[in-house]
């Protein structure tokens, strides 16, 4: 925290008034049926966004950034959505959606640094986003709990940014707690902490970054997401997750594409369920299956895979790992893989030698631990 302090009084001159962080996120399973109002099972990683800020009172904003060499000024009525662009378009748009809703907040110094990779689909967008919310509503006396900063969060992606995504991203980031996946139904928005201790049953949870860039704006997204919401008219309910008799459903779309996305979320959804079954009974072994069989689902039904992913994905599988899959968005980013700790080791080579043969980039991999979501660090 130290760092961020006196990074602060460096760019602007002076000491900020508060620190706020907010962690990236690994979706253990259940892609792309957040905006099917489906179910989600994220939980927090370690590695977080830390934001230190300080109000102002003339309508001018000033963000820093210790990962990037372009700082932004701007004064709050120039902030309006498609005005921004670049990392400054999440904290502007954080600004901006506070008082499109009715809240007085004034302008704002921010500086943020993170150890979140970005471009990895880790979440570092929402993150930014989440502590932005954060620090403006608490230095402008804006009492906002944990879901409320969420939903405010998502706009900013949906209507500022231009990406309509769920809110799995910004829930995970809001409201993960140490030691424990984020079950979370996101028609009801109803939450369950359920226990998730990979190294208590002497596992690993794998974190390969595949160094494939991970872009979600140019229009992939939002195709798959048009297509559900397509699907969910010809079948006369309100969202997939309403499907109830998949064969029947998948015989009443008009095309091959149709019934492979609609396939994707109906059995996507099924494996949270019975993920979060297991973690109840604490039979974790069990949950690497699913986790292959959802990357299977999104590589095959849903298209979003790509070489490097596939390339990993193989690797882990052939050297001894429970299970493996893409997680996030997809076209790119990150592979979540559950071994035998005993494994690790020779998991990280195969993936590695992997790369080599193939001439992809050198792909970097870690451990992760469920861990907790967003708070205020000072004061």
């Amino acid at each position: 925290m130290d760092d961020v302090t006196t990074a602060f009084r460096s760019a602007f001159g002076y000491g900020p008034e508060g620190v706020w962080a907010a962690p990236g996120r690994i979706n253990l399973i259940g892609e792309h049926t957040d905006y099917n109002d489906g179910f989600v099972l994220p939980f927090a990683l370690p590695h977080a966004l830390t934001a230190s800020a300080a109000r102002r009172t003339d309508a001018a904003v000033r963000f820093r950034s210790r990962q990037s060499e372009d700082g932004f000024e701007a004064r709050l009525p120039d902030l309006f959505p498609g005005a921004v662009e670049g990392w400054a378009a999440y904290p502007a748009g954080a600004l901006w959606a506070l008082r499109d809703e009715g809240y007085t907040v004034d302008g704002l110094d921010l500086l943020v640094d993170s150890t979140i990779p970005t471009g990895a689909g880790l979440s570092s967008s929402a993150a930014l986003t989440c502590a932005t919310v954060m620090a403006t509503a608490s230095l402008h006396g804006v009492d906002l709990g944990p879901a409320e900063v969420a939903r405010l969060a998502q706009r900013v992606e949906n209507d500022f940014v231009g990406m309509p995504c769920g809110i799995l991203d910004q829930s995970a980031s809001m409201l993960s707690t140490e030691g424990h996946a984020l079950f979370m139904d996101t028609r009801t928005m109803g939450t369950e902490q359920v226990p998730f201790d990979p190294s208590a049953a002497g596992l690993n949870v794998l974190v390969v970054d595949t160094r494939a860039p991970h872009r979600l704006v140019e229009g992939h997204y939002a195709d798959r997401r048009r297509a559900c919401e397509e699907a969910a008219r010809h079948l006369g309910v309100a969202a997939l997750r309403d499907v109830a008799d998949l064969p029947e459903a998948l015989a009443a779309l008009p095309d091959d594409v149709a019934r492979r996305r609609v396939r994707h979320v109906v059995t996507e959804n099924a494996r949270v369920l019975e993920t979060v079954g297991l973690l109840r009974s604490g039979d974790l072994r069990a949950v690497g299956p699913l986790l292959t069989g959802s990357h299977t689902s999104l590589r095959d039904d849903y298209e979003v895979s790509v070489p490097e992913v596939d390339t990993a994905v193989d690797a882990l599988l052939a050297a001894g790992a429970l299970g493996a899959r893409i997680t996030g968005g997809g076209f790119g980013g990150c592979v979540v893989a559950l071994a035998d700790a005993d494994r690790v080791e020779a998991c990280e080579k195969a993936v590695r030698e992997a790369y080599r043969e193939r001439g992809f980039a050198e792909p970097a991999v870690f451990g992760a631990l469920p861990s907790a979501g967003a708070r205020r660090l000072y004061p």
